[in-house]
């Protein structure tokens, strides 16, 4: 394997995965859609248009990769027979096992290859290029060559996927279906397979099952085939790409799967509020943020929207000379780099836009200045966790009745019981066709005070509690005075667990976990922004 990794930059045509059908050179235009360069490159006699029903990609609307997928499997119109070999007989193949390749065999990387494509230069064109940055978003790639894995290791070092967090491993497709049968998917996959037909239409087919419908797949190919392309689209995959390619011509790629200005990314809100002061609706809002970026491994921000008397800042230990008041008073200044130097790192993926908690002078902002800050900070991150104080005004009604999903926290008393039937049945008023409002039950079973039962909130509110915290002030009170997650006092308690299926709820994520199948190198390529 000496040989292959003479120079970092060289690229090997006699690569068996590059020599497997026709290349761009073959044709004046590879990605045209004449009916006669299609049917070359589908060795088909039959006429293009009639070609087993194949759509164009660009006729159709974006859908996520399962859905697409479940369509594409339940339709007659991509029929698969025992005579059907989806093009070269020689390139169908069983499911390989995953490659597990050690130190020695992984290509060198120097800091000079990271302005350079290991399959190619950049171009001056591609230089003078603005490509936009990504947002803060989780990437996962499983690569079949080497080569490919420093490409997109060196491509997370560029200035451009700063705010991403991007994991490399060996091991393609079989790797990436492995992977993800206990765990959560990334914001974006990519996985590279050197498959044609059947056999990679089954394994993506396997992959879409265990895949989350927001996340997004680009797949890394071996031939340039129109008829795998638009198939490939057509099954919801977002992006097809072949070598050669330099770093920059898949950062271009992914930030414009995730920032196209027409269809701009947008993370999920998830306001916090109290039935009634003093019930912990910040704390909840805050161990949820926590366990959203430890346990789910995605990136999220937290919002103090409290601007007197928040404790986001207290709780995380962070004293930020900037917040959010900046921001609100000139929403229209706030672009990303200032967003950039708002916020705040409480951990490497958790981000804190903190208030400023003083009563040196009164906040009052208008509704569209909230409006316009809330909808930049969604660029940010897949999740925005909104901790709205216990006010009611004209500003915190529309954060709560435009927020993505609520979440009330209450304490099991009539006060609180009437409140938050109140604030339920403004929002099921207010938004018939989204979810209810979540219910969290804080500071159940405190001694010598009698509770509202729970199934008489569950009645009067028409909705289970999704969690109930029970009464344990030792173990919140030291959280609270050292600065400290409940998770990481205690990560075995119920207030803990509690929060990471809550967290789990919200998202609609499960909790990552190790899985036990990695091989010894499969963090070689991890970084963490």
């Amino acid at each position: 394997m000496a040989d292959a990794f003479k120079d970092d930059n060289a690229f090997d045509p006699e690569d068996e995965f590059l020599d497997t059908g026709p290349v761009e050179s073959d044709f004046d235009d590879a990605f045209s859609g004449t009916d006669e360069i299609e049917r070359r490159l589908l060795g088909d006699d039959e006429p293009a248009a009639m070609n087993r029903g194949r759509s164009d990609p660009a006729e159709e609307g974006p859908s996520p990769f399962g859905a697409r997928l479940a369509e594409a499997n339940s339709s007659d119109r991509f029929e698969a027979d025992e005579d059907d070999d989806f093009g070269d007989a020689a390139a169908v193949q069983t499911r390989p096992e995953p490659r597990r390749q050690s130190a020695a065999d992984l290509p060198p990387l120097s800091a000079g290859t990271a302005g350079r494509g290991i399959y190619g230069e950049i171009s001056a064109e591609d230089e003078d290029e603005l490509v936009a940055p990504v947002p803060r978003i989780t990437i996962h790639a499983f690569c079949d060559r080497p080569e490919t894995g420093a490409l997109i290791h060196n491509a997370s070092d560029d200035r451009r996927l700063a705010k991403a967090h991007v994991t490399v491993e060996l091991g393609g497709l079989p790797s990436a279906i492995e992977r993800f049968y206990d765990e959560s998917t990334p914001n974006l996959l990519i996985v590279e397979t050197g498959m044609q037909g059947k056999a990679l239409f089954e394994q993506l087919e396997e992959l879409a099952g265990v895949c989350d419908p927001e996340t997004r797949v680009i797949v890394v190919g071996a031939t340039n085939d129109i008829g795998l392309y638009r198939e490939l689209m057509r099954r919801g995959v977002s992006e097809y790409l072949v070598p050669p390619m330099s770093p920059l011509h898949l950062i271009k790629t992914i930030s414009g799967l995730f920032t196209d200005p027409e269809a701009p990314f947008a993370g999920k809100t998830i306001a916090f509020i109290g039935a009634k002061g003093g019930v912990g609706s910040s704390t909840v809002a805050h161990n949820v943020s926590w366990c959203m970026s430890e346990n789910q491994r995605t990136d999220a921000v937290l919002v103090d929207l409290d601007l007197s008397y928040g404790t986001a800042g207290l709780d995380f230990n962070q004293d930020p000379a900037q917040t959010i008041s900046e921001a609100l008073a000139e929403p229209d200044r706030l672009d990303d780099a200032l967003l950039d130097r708002l916020l705040v790192r409480c951990t490497d993926r958790l981000s804190l836009f903190s208030a400023p908690a003083t009563l040196e002078r009164d906040w009052e902002f208008p509704v569209e200045s909230y409006d316009a800050v809330i909808e930049k900070v969604r660029r940010q991150a897949p999740f925005i966790v909104l901790d709205l104080p216990h006010t009611w005004s004209p500003w915190v009604r529309q954060t709560v009745l435009s927020a993505d999903q609520v979440v009330v926290t209450v304490t099991p008393d009539l006060a609180c019981l009437r409140n938050a039937k109140n604030l339920f049945d403004l929002v099921r008023q207010q938004r018939p066709n989204d979810e209810p409002p979540k219910v969290v039950v804080n500071m159940a079973g405190c001694p010598k005070r009698p509770d509202i039962p729970l199934k008489d909130f569950a009645d009067a509110l028409g909705a289970a509690p999704a969690l109930v915290l029970p009464f344990d002030p030792e173990l919140f009170g030291k959280a609270a005075n050292n600065g400290q997650m409940i998770s990481e006092v205690d990560d075995k308690s119920r207030a803990a667990e509690g929060f990471a299926h809550l967290a789990g709820q919200v998202t609609g994520r499960s909790s990552a976990t190790v899985s036990k199948s990695r091989g010894l190198f499969s963090g070689l390529f991890k970084r963490k922004s």
